[in-house]
Formats: structure tokens, C-alpha cells, sequence
């Protein structure tokens, strides 16, 4: 028994240190895309138990990785410390040098890392190259939380595809929207309260596109921005599926663009493009794929482009489609404590084949806001596609000292 109880309080420290290591990775969002948000923290022995001597996140514009940057704030206090890390040390040369060999070079005795790095080229050789110099290696502590925070990094690093998150706000029998007594009204009618809206702002701070469809600009006029006040690298981008353009050159969309408007389309009159294109607006040809914009390659220019996130906020039509191809990784849905009736509009297309869209639900969590809860899911793991390996695998692999 006695014997266990130092163990016992090391896992407790490694816990609560890796819990700080994680809240650090919140200062990332928003900055660090198309990179991972990290955090790190180094701890080394002290006369009074343990002491922070460097701690860092990254930001994308700052280049130094997190590792990077707890290293310059501890300096020679890094020696003998433990690092706890959210994600594996990086092993290759990028726009910056191997944090694994910073690491070594500092004298840290002992590295704690949440989750190896999703990227199949490089996952474990940071871990490999950590144990072959002589560092005591743990990986897996917290693991799903630090994974849940880059999922977005993850799927796009291994499919070059964009994370895709569906948002809808819902009243409980599963209606998004009153029956439209006026069409081309454009009046907007809140189904959820002030704390769902709050939240739905600080999940498009953390995408890089927010994605509509025409549809849902034409009833709605919205401005579809980022109204979190909080720092962001670059600008959210604001992309509408309209693929014969009738997006108005009036609209608030149109009227506001400024580098962050991207319209996909498949055949449209020279005209039209010409009238947007002179607002500043950006149009993207693709190829006709059957009816409406083909949503697959809409999401491979994303991710082209470098962008790793997608957030939609679309109507029934635009839910539908993206189910039924498969291509929703999270699902969020917020119910407000309401009933519309069957008059009303429903989230998807055709809500009675709901069930055969959705496949078997991951990581299941609900919250409330205000008077709203919140269903949260992931669709489809992100981290384990073909060449991700796992964790507790890779970490019995690697070489030990």
C-alpha cells in the first residue's frame, strides 16, 4: 500500500499539470490554424513540491512552437524538468526546427505528451527520437481532450479535407425555422436564446470558413461573421453554395466582402460574375455534378486552400445533402424549449430519412445555455483514418533508451 502511494500522487501531479498544459491550448484557437493548437508546460522539482518554470502555446504567426516557447521563458531551468505537452514533440524541420531535439538540447529529463501527432509521415518519431537520446517518455494522459482540441488538424493533415461541423438551431420537434408567412421576408426570428448564440460565435471563431448555402442568404440576408471579439489570425471566411448565382449584389454578404467572401458556382450568365466580381466578391467555377454544387470538391478547394475547419449554418436542403453524401464529421445541435408544428421548417430536407443519414454517434455530450441544451457528436472519428496508427501502439514501438 505504501508502496503506491507515491505512484498515486504522481499520477495526480501529471494529471493536474497536463490539465494546465490543455487550458493553454484555448489561446491557440483562432490563431494557430492551419496548425495544431499546443500547449506545454515544464514543471521541475522544487524544495516545495513542484514549481512551473516555462510554459507556451502556439500561435501560427509567432511561429515557435509551444515546446519553443516554455523552453525561452524557463531557460536554464528547463534542465532537469518534465514536459508536459499536448501533442508528441515534433521530429522534423518545417518552418522551424524538431521541438524533440530542442527538448534534448535543453536538458529535460522527462516528457509527457497527451497524444502522438496525427500526421502518418512523422506520428512517433518525435516520441522515438525523445527515448533514443535518454528522456523517459509517457504518451496518452488526457488523451481524447487533447485530441477533441485539433481534431480539425487531424483531418485535414491526413486527407487534405477540411473538418466539417454542422450547426443547427432547433426547436424540439426538430424545426429550424416558423412557417414563412411572407417569403422574401427578411426578418430574422430567434429560435434559441442569447447564451446558444454567444457559444455558436465563439464556435465560428474557432473555424476558418462558414459555410451557406444560397437558399438560406436569400431568406435571410445575413452577414455571417465572426462576432466573438476575440483574436484571430486571418479573416473568417464566408463561402455560399449558389451554382447559378443568384446571389444579389445588394446583399449584406456581397456589400461587406472584403477578401473573405468566396462564392462557389457551376454556370452562370458573364454578367452576373462580372456584377459580384467588381464587388469584391470571389467566384469558383466547379464542375456540374448533378443538381447544385458539388459539395466534395467545394471542400477539397478548402482544404487546398489551406483551410482546416468548417463550420455550416445552412437550411434543410443544405443539411440533407451534406448527410446524405457523408461528409459531416461533428454534429452540433442546439434545442430550444419550443414547438413550431408541422407547418414549420424542418432541419433536414426530408427529416423522416434522419435515420439513414447518421451514422452511429461518437463522443456524445450535451450542455446547456441559457435555457437551450446542446447535443454535440462526432460523426466519424477524425484521427483514425487509414495510416493513423494508435496511440498505445506507437508507443510500445517506439525504442526505448
Amino acid at each position: 500500500m505504501q508502496d503506491r502511494e507515491p505512484q498515486r500522487e504522481r499520477e495526480w501531479r501529471d494529471r493536474e499539470w497536463m490539465e494546465r498544459a490543455l487550458a493553454l491550448t484555448a489561446r491557440s484557437v483562432g490563431l494557430a490554424s492551419p496548425n495544431p493548437c499546443v500547449g506545454c508546460v515544464l514543471v521541475r522539482p522544487d524544495p516545495g513540491g513542484e514549481q512551473v518554470v516555462g510554459e507556451g502555446w502556439h500561435e501560427f504567426d509567432r511561429k515557435d512552437h509551444a515546446e519553443i516557447a516554455a523552453l525561452q521563458q524557463a531557460g536554464s531551468r528547463a534542465e532537469g524538468a518534465t514536459a508536459y505537452v499536448t501533442l508528441e514533440p515534433c521530429s522534423h524541420r518545417g518552418r522551424t526546427g524538431p521541438c524533440a531535439d530542442a527538448l534534448v538540447a535543453a536538458g529535460v529529463s522527462r516528457v509527457v505528451a497527451a497524444t502522438l501527432d496525427p500526421n502518418p509521415a512523422v506520428s512517433g518519431r518525435g516520441i522515438a527520437k525523445l527515448r533514443a537520446a535518454g528522456l523517459k517518455v509517457e504518451v496518452g494522459l488526457l488523451e481524447r481532450a487533447a485530441r477533441r482540441r485539433n481534431d480539425a488538424f487531424a483531418r485535414h493533415i491526413q486527407t487534405g479535407l477540411p473538418l466539417v461541423e454542422m450547426k443547427i438551431a432547433s426547436s424540439l420537434d426538430g424545426r429550424i425555422a416558423a412557417a414563412r408567412s411572407a417569403p422574401g421576408s427578411r426578418s430574422p426570428v430567434w429560435i434559441t436564446g442569447e447564451e446558444s448564440r454567444a457559444e455558436v460565435h465563439r464556435m465560428r471563431h474557432a473555424a476558418d470558413v462558414l459555410l451557406t448555402g444560397i437558399g438560406t442568404v436569400l431568406a435571410d440576408d445575413p452577414l455571417l461573421t465572426d462576432r466573438s471579439g476575440l483574436r484571430r489570425r486571418r479573416p473568417l471566411l464566408r463561402a455560399v453554395l449558389d451554382s447559378t448565382l443568384r446571389l444579389p449584389p445588394e446583399s449584406r454578404l456581397a456589400r461587406t466582402a472584403n477578401n473573405d467572401l468566396v462564392v462557389f458556382f457551376t454556370g452562370a450568365a458573364e454578367a452576373a460574375q462580372r456584377r459580384l466580381e467588381a464587388g469584391g466578391v470571389r467566384l469558383v467555377k466547379l464542375e456540374p455534378e448533378g443538381r447544385g454544387v458539388p459539395l466534395l470538391q467545394a471542400l477539397r478547394y478548402l482544404g487546398g486552400e489551406g483551410f482546416s475547419s468548417v463550420l455550416t449554418e445552412g437550411g434543410a436542403r443544405l443539411n440533407a445533402a451534406l448527410l446524405e453524401q457523408d461528409l459531416v464529421d461533428r454534429l452540433t445541435i442546439f434545442y430550444a424549449p419550443v414547438i413550431l408544428g408541422a407547418d414549420a421548417i424542418p432541419m433536414l430536407r426530408s427529416a423522416s430519412r434522419a435515420q439513414t443519414f447518421i451514422p452511429a454517434c461518437q463522443h456524445v455530450t450535451w450542455r446547456q445555455y441559457g435555457r437551450d441544451a446542446a447535443f454535440q457528436a462526432l460523426l466519424r472519428d477524425p484521427w483514425t483514418p487509414a495510416g493513423c496508427r494508435d496511440a498505445e501502439d506507437l508507443s510500445a514501438q517506439a525504442p526505448s533508451p
